[in-house]
């Protein structure tokens, strides 16, 4: 018998070699607190569309939002390789609870302290990192998703602050959240405003009927003439460049989590096809079923691969955009493709929630979609190899 078929974590290529000990002790934290809190709950909120905030005060105490922010600030100061390995275990719990820490990480915590004044970030990001206030990015409206430029969201300046209106769509914490970060733009240009909950004008109705992300809080966010004190807008935020450096932050996490959903698959597969016996042996021992094996090791270990490498340029400051796309892109699709052979895998099996394989496959509809549809990271790709621009 295979010794991978009773490994918590398929490395085919010995990656953990390459992870220092705090990176493996942070990972294995994670891993824990996925296996004793997350697994046993995580189906009975998906079949009921909830999100778990039982399980955001242990997240918090573990460390998993802004970990690679310093710690004055309420973070580790743990590097992206850490950060990414965190992604990686909260997804092979569910997509929705790595949504919650990606967001609240990369999405609204980076963005307060990339761009934000030192107030703002002394005044949210401890709140944030100890989950005392939960945030949310609006960057996305109805009609404009992989055009954000396109946004009709709109501040004016007026005496006392900034009048905003306009609309976001497909914001996770959106109805849940303390403050939104919120994109719009004012005399033609983007700017980032802090946008608290309770402002006059502010509602955040709860999106329903999702067939994915079911385990996750998915909200509209409405803004009619909401005056937004002059102290909430973001100074350093300057152009579309600034919300698209906080989904390069986004995407980068992304390229993890699915490596870890893509793990799960391949593991729950492996020890299904070990133990189901057909025709008297061990489905395992049909060559059509170690051909998907054989797929999904070798698809795993190159995305671990592309991640450890990303997570490597990341920390020595080499990163690109378009390097991230190529890794989102990537382990997305290879992700959708395992979580389907497994799902075929286990037969009829495969669609009951006593294993994950369909909330994952469900899941991945989403995360391939969001931060950047497969099309336009192929587009970025695209541009980036030819110098030839196919957006318009």
């Amino acid at each position: 018998m295979s010794n991978l078929s009773n490994s918590k974590s398929p490395d085919y290529y010995l990656i953990d070699d390459l992870l220092s000990d705090e990176e493996k002790a942070i990972r294995d934290t994670v891993r824990d607190f996925v296996n004793n809190d997350v697994l046993p709950i995580i189906e009975k909120y998906n079949q009921e569309m909830k999100f778990p905030m039982e399980l955001v005060p242990k997240m918090a105490a573990i460390g998993v939002f802004g970990p690679t922010l310093p710690s004055e600030y309420g973070g580790m100061g743990v590097n992206n390789i850490s950060y990414g390995l965190i992604m990686q275990e909260l997804e092979r719990g569910d997509s929705g609870v790595r949504s919650f820490a990606s967001v609240q990480s990369s999405l609204v915590m980076y963005p307060i302290f990339a761009f934000g004044s030192e107030v703002q970030k002394k005044k949210w990001l401890p709140k944030l990192a100890s989950a005392e206030a939960i945030g949310c990015f609006g960057l996305t409206e109805p009609d404009f998703g992989s055009n954000p430029g396109g946004m009709i969201t709109k501040a004016e300046k007026v005496s006392d602050g900034f009048l905003l209106n306009g609309a976001k769509m497909w914001i996770t914490n959106g109805t849940i959240a303390d403050v939104a970060v919120v994109w719009a733009k004012l005399d033609g240009e983007v700017r980032g405003f802090l946008v608290e909950k309770g402002t006059k004008g502010f509602s955040a109705p709860e999106m329903k009927g999702k067939l994915s992300l079911r385990a996750s809080i998915t909200s509209e966010l409405v803004f009619e003439d909401c005056l937004i004190p002059e102290e909430n807008i973001m100074p350093l935020s300057k152009g579309l460049k600034s919300p698209l450096s906080c989904l390069t932050q986004a995407r980068y996490g992304i390229a993890w989590g699915v490596t870890g959903m893509a793990m799960e698959c391949y593991n729950t597969a492996l020890n299904y096809s070990l133990s189901r016996i057909m025709f008297g042996k061990p489905i395992a021992a049909f060559q059509i079923t170690q051909e998907k094996l054989a797929y999904m090791i070798s698809e795993i270990t190159k995305a671990q691969l592309l991640n450890f490498r990303l997570g490597q340029l990341k920390d020595s400051g080499k990163l690109r955009p378009q390097q991230v796309s190529l890794a989102k892109r990537n382990n997305c699709e290879i992700a959708k493709i395992i979580a389907s052979m497994a799902r075929e895998m286990l037969g009829a099996n495969g669609i009951l929630d006593e294993y994950p394989i369909m909330r994952h496959l469900n899941n991945i509809e989403s995360v391939k979609t969001y931060e950047g549809t497969h099309e336009m990271h192929t587009l970025i790709l695209g541009h980036d190899v030819t110098g030839i621009t196919a957006f318009e």
